[in-house]
């Protein structure tokens, strides 16, 4: 692990303050992203938005010559965050190429085996039945240490891959490669932090779940997201990508009813209060459950008055759902670029932005380019509980599109339905509003684009990892 990088490079993490690298000018459509339209979309300084507020997110500025760390494995990775026995002191840890979460100390990958010897998904899947309706530990000899393989094997797999951040750091990729292979990141409680120019590849969960009473038909339960924020306050993400990489859907085992195995969590959840956060410039790409943000309709008194986040200029890209899906917080998603298809192989398009319990979204010129059977403005959102939303200048394909009036329908529809329950649920009593109890521009200074066009143009030449040009020698 080396310490001490060159002056213009510290200078720069500590400042917060990175030069985009020199990308190719996107074209969308025909049209050009010109110099100046990027420039004006450029993050110059700190975070925008809801991360700027209360105390600010500087991350590890201020840290000391030798609490400045790179790092190349897992193992430097966790000395670095330990920061000399000092962890939540300021620390600026630049990551250089691939860091993998099942690496070990002396460099050797585990699987399955290593975790839990003897763990057998057919076997496992079999004490439920053909149809995976029950578990039962008498239907085969072997049913019974099956489940307590899985039990160990996911606790082995969560203590090896399963890397906190602490407060006051600046964690950075070094150049246009720097990869977090199946690692679980997390912040636990931690404020002041900032994570950019990493990509991130979402963790195979070798021994994920089957609820048979979860949805009509029963559902997998993968454990581990890229990147979970529990309780987390003043956190930016920028400039990263985050995606399932090298492991899709398409290539996991079969499971019951002809359907994959989802080994995949989440790509980013935030909850249990978490707060003040900014995702600027990032990509979510291949995966299905991609970003939630309060993890429960029951879990309001950790959330309400909290869950303040922005969202913009981000690119989802075969972001099947949860793009973001929020529950209670007052989000605003501006000038953020939504592609995928209703018949994607892998990844079919459920719904873009989930309307939660509770939840107070602002969402204002964000570009939507659904296509397959079905795809229309509808796709855009889903109506999950949630009566408040309001929308400003949003496209579907290019046109404008009345987001505002897709938002009443669902929830209209969703609340005719709940209201015919014996005992209706207090949400399905209130009446839909685009009043949503507060505005970003009495919180925060932001400029959004307002041309579709401009959009797409900047968020496909500007977001993800590898587009931040950081000095090093």
């Amino acid at each position: 692990m080396r310490k001490n990088p060159a002056g213009p490079l510290l200078a720069a993490a500590l400042a917060g303050v990175l030069t985009l690298g020199p990308g190719p000018a996107a074209a969308h459509d025909g049209v050009a992203a010109s110099s100046s339209t990027l420039l004006a979309a450029m993050p110059v300084g700190g975070p925008t938005g809801w991360a700027a507020a209360g105390a600010g997110t500087t991350g590890g500025a201020g840290a000391a010559p030798d609490s400045v760390h790179v790092v190349e494995t897992r193992a430097e990775l966790v000395e670095a965050l330990a920061n000399h026995g000092d962890p939540t002191a300021p620390k600026i840890v630049l990551v250089r190429g691939d860091i993998a979460g099942n690496e070990t100390d002396d460099g050797r990958l585990l699987d399955a085996g290593d975790y839990a010897p003897g763990w057998d998904l057919e076997r496992y899947m079999a004490c439920f039945g053909p149809e995976g309706t029950e578990w039962s530990d008498a239907r085969h000899p072997w049913c019974g240490e099956q489940r307590r393989l899985r039990v160990t094997g996911s606790n082995a797999q969560k203590r090896q891959i399963q890397l906190t951040v602490p407060s006051n750091t600046t964690l950075l990729g070094l150049g246009q490669d720097a990869r977090l292979l199946g690692v679980n990141l997390t912040i636990n409680t931690g404020r002041d932090i900032v994570v950019r120019n990493l990509e991130f590849e979402a963790p195979v969960d070798h021994f994920p779940s089957w609820d048979p009473w979860d949805g009509e038909d029963g559902a997998w339960n993968a454990r581990f997201d890229a990147f979970s924020v529990v309780t987390g306050t003043n956190v930016w993400i920028d400039h990263c990508t985050f995606g399932d990489g090298r492991h899709p859907n398409g290539e996991a085992p079969t499971g019951f009813h002809g359907e994959p195995v989802e080994r995949h969590d989440g790509l980013l959840d935030m909850e249990d209060g978490t707060d003040y956060v900014t995702v600027s410039y990032s990509r979510f790409t291949d995966h299905s459950k991609t970003l939630l943000i309060g993890s429960g309709d029951g879990r309001g008194d950790r959330d309400r008055g909290r869950l303040r986040m922005t969202f913009h200029h981000n690119l989802f890209a075969d972001s099947a759902q949860r793009s973001p899906r929020v529950r209670f917080g007052q989000v605003h998603a501006y000038n953020n670029y939504f592609t995928g298809a209703t018949d994607h192989p892998d990844y079919p398009m459920l719904y873009g932005i989930g309307v939660g319990l509770e939840s107070a979204i602002v969402s204002e010129y964000n570009a939507f380019d659904y296509s397959g059977p079905g795809a229309s403005a509808e796709v855009a959102l889903a109506n999950l509980n949630g009566h408040r939303f309001l929308d400003r200048g949003s496209w579907f394909r290019g046109r404008p599109a009345d987001l505002n009036a897709v938002a009443r329908r669902q929830f209209e529809v969703r609340a005719a339905e709940a209201r015919a329950l014996p005992e209706p649920p207090e949400w399905a009593l209130r009446e839909f509003t685009t009043d949503v109890g507060w505005r970003p521009a009495d919180v925060y200074d932001y400029r959004p684009q307002r041309d579709p066009r401009a959009v797409r143009a900047t968020v496909s030449a500007l977001a993800g990892s590898g587009r931040l040009a950081v000095p090093w020698s």
